[in-house]
Parts: structure tokens; C-alpha cells; sequence
């Protein structure tokens, strides 16, 4: 049996928080030191001066310990301890306040600054208040006075959920920036909510041929008119014509959990990455859409995460990432790792451009995916091409069209959906594999080698899939992926 590891002597001794004399001593036999991070030892590490104990270092007499009331804690109860007037004078004092210094653009209490913390608290209750666009303010379920939303005095609003003000609640002018000010500062605030890549597109008469016609969802028109606040009727949306930008972020999928596979059948553990992108982007939209509010915009959704528009095709044009054979869309970084999600805003943006890193060419010789689809519904083709397959794709694009239909059967007759494209893609690896390291820039240069290199991502021993149970023992970051830097465990 042959073995290999990704991992270095200087990365093993440290995941095993163990000096050498003592590894050497202590050690198991492991043939490989894949083996070692699959294993139990890989469990909870501490760093080496933290020492597990039977008690606190806080002295307790449990004798003397009672459950406590949580309606003494101060945050509910703030009002009675300071005094009614005391309390209301002081939220006064934060209502002059907010506003004074929101005029003045005093640095960490400006407009933004405000929308961030909003922004922060906020997340599932305006979204679920409209499907996603917004309304004339007085039309939420609750008021929105400034007393309601300072969440330090109120016996209506709970404390720990303010409610956003818009800047005319304040009365206060509307966040004006530069459209590449406006980018950096979206593309900051959406990474801070937890997007990955973001990229921004001007509404033009191309891009808003990528706006679905009729909400995929409910089956409600999408509409564009000469209004200023979106509404909608019984049978239609309407995105105002000022409404020129679409924001586009991805959120990524774990790597660890999508090669869970048993064999080539997608497993139930391997789709929950799925499910956990998904749910991370509705709080992520809810962030964004308050955000957005707060500082005098608007930020429209569909009823459904693809209820808006076409999610590959707005991450192509933004520069996200290329179209490829899987029929969606890879990225340099993230390969096809990743989802991505959109909205409709009137914040003006400095729009990004495509890319050509080389991945569209790289799939025309490479195939894997195409032979490890289990209900055979990727193009096996060598070219892409003009010709739709079936009424499910949109044409005015050359590409590898799929056979949705047999993918979607496919996951009916597996009970799960199905994500072996993604899985076995060479674009599908952590950071520091070889794909990344050092073919992606020579597949961004020249295609001469793209063959070879496909070829020798099966040489070299990387595992497509992995054995789902082993997954457990794995010691991995929250979601299973690298977030402070943006890219899979490494």
C-alpha cells in the first residue's frame, strides 16, 4: 500500500503539542501522518501551559449558590435600578447623541459605523418582516421611533434586538460615498458578516438580461419601473430603474465534508456543507439588507435564494470566478467550493470585471467531473457549445450544458443532494495543494499542460472522496474552513 501526507514533520509536532523526545516515545504507528490527524489524538489541543483540572480557579460555595432570577440581570431590569426618569433622561442623551454625532462624521459613530452595529444585531428579524424588499419603514410589525431603537430603554422592544432606524427616522442624510468608497466599504462589511469573495455589477441593459422574469418561488413577475421604493402587488416585484448595482458574494463550502462520499455516492454528512453555506447566507442577507437600510438604501432579494436572478452567471460577469464544465461557476480560489448569492441595491458601486484564469480551458481536457457524475448529466463533450440542452438552461452562451433533470433524479434516488462534481473538480483542493501552488498559474498562462496536470492529480494520490466516519475524529475550524484568511483548512 502506498501513503502519502500533505502534512509537514514541523505542522505534526505542533498539532500534537509534543516536544521530540517525547512524540518519538509516545507515539503510535501510524503509516502516514494522514492517519495521525484522522485519529483521536487529534482531538481539543491546548496550548502546551494550559493544564486540565478538576476545579476552577474561581473559589465556589456551592452550598450558598442559588438559581439566579433572570429578571434582576441589569440589561432587562436597567430602568428600575437607575430610575424611570434617570433612564429615560439617558436614552434621550443617546438619542441626541447618535444623531449629533452622526452629523459631526465623528470617526467610529458615522452613519456606517451605526449600520454596522445595526447590522450586527439585527440579523432574521427585518428579512423575515418582508421577503426581501423593502417597504415604506412604517410598514414593519413594529414602530420604529427613536426610542425603540436604542435598546437600552423600552417596556416594548426587547433589548437585545434594536430595531433599525433608517436615516430619516434619525433625521439624518443618506450615507454618500463614492462608488469605489461604497465597493470597499460593502465589500468590508459583507466580509466581516461572513461572505467570502465579493464582487459588484452595473444593472445595464445586458446584466438585467440575467433578472429572472418571474420569481422562481411564488411565480410573481420581476419588474423594472420608474419608482423610488420597490413594491409589490399579488402577481408582481418591482425593482426601480434606480436601483443600478448588484452585489454578489459567495459563501464557501466545507472540502473536508464535501469529499465525505461513500464511494461516488454523495452521503448525508458530505451535503450538510451545503445546507450550512445556504444558512449562513440568509443571515449574511439579513446583515446586508439591514445595512444597507440604515444608511438610506435599498436591498432587494428574491422570495428564494435563486428567486432573483441568475447566481453563476452574475458571479462570472463580476469576476468572481469562470463558467465551467460542472455548469457552474470556479473560482482561482475557492475552485467550485463555494455558493453564491446576490442583491439588488440603489447604493451607487464601482462594478468588477470578468476574469480568464485559465479554468474554462482547463476544462475542456480535463473531464473528471463529467465521468464521476453518477446520473451521467455533465457534458462529456470536448468543446462547449451553442446548443441548449432542455428548457431548464438559457441560452446566449457557449458552454457544457447540464441535464438538470438527471441530476435532480439523481438525488431522489440517493435521498440526499448530490455534490460528486464538486467533490472530484482538481480546482477542489485546500490552498496549499498542488493545484493552487503550482499548476493554477501555468493553467492561467498556457493550456499546453492541462492534460498532464489532470492526469497527475489522480498520480499523486489525492483523495476525491473520503471515508465519511473519519470526518468526526478531524479537528477543523468553525464550519470546517479556514475563515481568518479566506481560504480551505490548510
Amino acid at each position: 500500500m502506498k501513503y502519502h501526507s500533505t502534512v509537514g514533520r514541523g505542522e505534526y509536532m505542533k498539532m500534537l503539542g509534543l516536544g521530540r523526545a517525547k512524540a518519538e516515545a509516545a507515539t503510535p504507528a501510524f503509516h502516514d501522518l494522514d492517519e495521525v490527524i484522522a485519529s483521536p489524538m487529534a482531538e481539543w489541543k491546548r496550548p502546551w501551559w494550559v493544564r486540565w483540572v478538576d476545579k476552577p480557579t474561581v473559589e465556589i460555595d456551592w452550598d450558598n449558590k442559588q438559581r439566579f432570577d433572570g429578571r434582576k440581570m441589569q440589561q432587562v431590569s436597567w430602568a428600575k435600578y437607575v430610575g424611570e426618569d434617570a433612564a429615560k433622561r439617558l436614552t434621550k442623551l443617546r438619542e441626541d447623541r447618535t444623531k449629533q454625532w452622526i452629523l459631526e462624521n465623528k470617526p467610529g459613530y458615522t452613519l456606517r459605523d451605526r449600520a454596522m452595529l445595526l447590522a450586527g444585531a439585527q440579523a432574521g428579524s427585518v428579512g423575515t418582516s418582508f421577503p426581501g424588499f423593502w417597504r415604506d419603514s412604517s410598514e414593519m410589525s413594529t414602530p420604529l421611533t427613536p426610542e425603540t431603537s436604542t435598546g437600552t430603554y423600552s417596556k416594548v422592544q426587547d433589548p437585545f434586538q434594536p430595531r433599525p432606524l433608517s436615516p430619516e427616522d434619525w433625521g439624518v442624510p443618506c450615507w454618500q460615498g463614492s462608488p469605489e468608497e461604497n465597493a470597499q466599504m460593502l465589500r468590508a462589511a459583507l466580509r466581516h458578516f461572513g461572505a467570502d469573495q465579493v464582487g459588484f455589477l452595473e444593472l445595464d441593459e445586458h446584466i438585467r438580461k440575467l433578472v429572472y422574469s418571474f420569481d422562481a418561488r411564488d411565480g410573481k413577475t420581476l419588474e423594472f419601473e420608474d419608482v423610488d421604493v420597490a413594491y409589490e402587488t399579488d402577481n408582481k416585484r418591482v425593482i426601480p430603474n434606480r436601483a443600478r448595482w448588484v452585489i454578489i458574494f459567495t459563501v464557501q463550502l466545507s472540502e473536508e465534508l464535501i469529499k465525505r462520499n461513500a464511494g461516488q455516492a454523495p452521503t448525508a454528512l458530505s451535503s450538510s456543507t451545503t445546507g450550512m453555506a445556504y444558512a449562513r447566507a440568509r443571515n449574511i442577507m439579513d446583515r446586508l439588507q439591514t445595512f444597507l437600510y440604515v444608511l438610506g438604501y435599498q436591498g432587494l432579494m428574491g422570495t428564494w435564494y435563486n428567486g432573483l436572478a441568475i447566481a453563476p452567471a452574475l458571479g462570472v460577469m463580476a469576476g468572481l470566478g469562470e463558467l465551467s464544465r460542472l455548469n457552474k461557476m470556479i473560482s482561482p480560489e475557492y475552485g467550485p467550493l463555494q455558493r453564491i448569492f446576490k442583491v439588488i441595491t440603489d447604493l451607487p458601486l464601482a462594478p468588477t470585471k470578468p476574469i480568464d484564469a485559465g479554468i474554462m480551458r482547463f476544462c475542456r481536457t480535463c473531464k473528471k467531473c463529467a465521468e464521476a457524475c453518477p446520473a451521467g448529466a455533465l457534458s462529456t463533450e470536448t468543446e462547449p457549445s451553442w446548443e441548449v440542452v432542455g428548457p431548464w438552461n438559457n441560452p446566449g452562451h457557449r458552454t457544457y450544458f447540464q441535464d438538470g433533470p438527471k441530476c435532480r433524479t439523481w438525488w431522489s434516488v440517493n435521498t440526499v443532494g448530490c455534490a460528486t462534481c464538486l467533490a472530484v473538480c482538481p480546482f477542489s483542493r485546500k490552498d496549499k495543494s498542488f493545484i493552487h501552488k503550482v499548476v493554477a498559474p501555468t493553467v492561467s498562462i498556457t493550456p499546453l499542460l492541462n492534460g498532464f496536470f489532470t492526469r497527475m492529480h489522480t498520480a499523486f494520490g489525492y483523495k476525491t472522496t473520503r471515508e465519511p466516519e473519519s470526518w468526526w475524529d478531524l479537528n477543523l475550524p468553525p464550519h470546517g474552513i479556514n475563515t481568518v484568511k479566506g481560504t480551505q483548512l490548510e
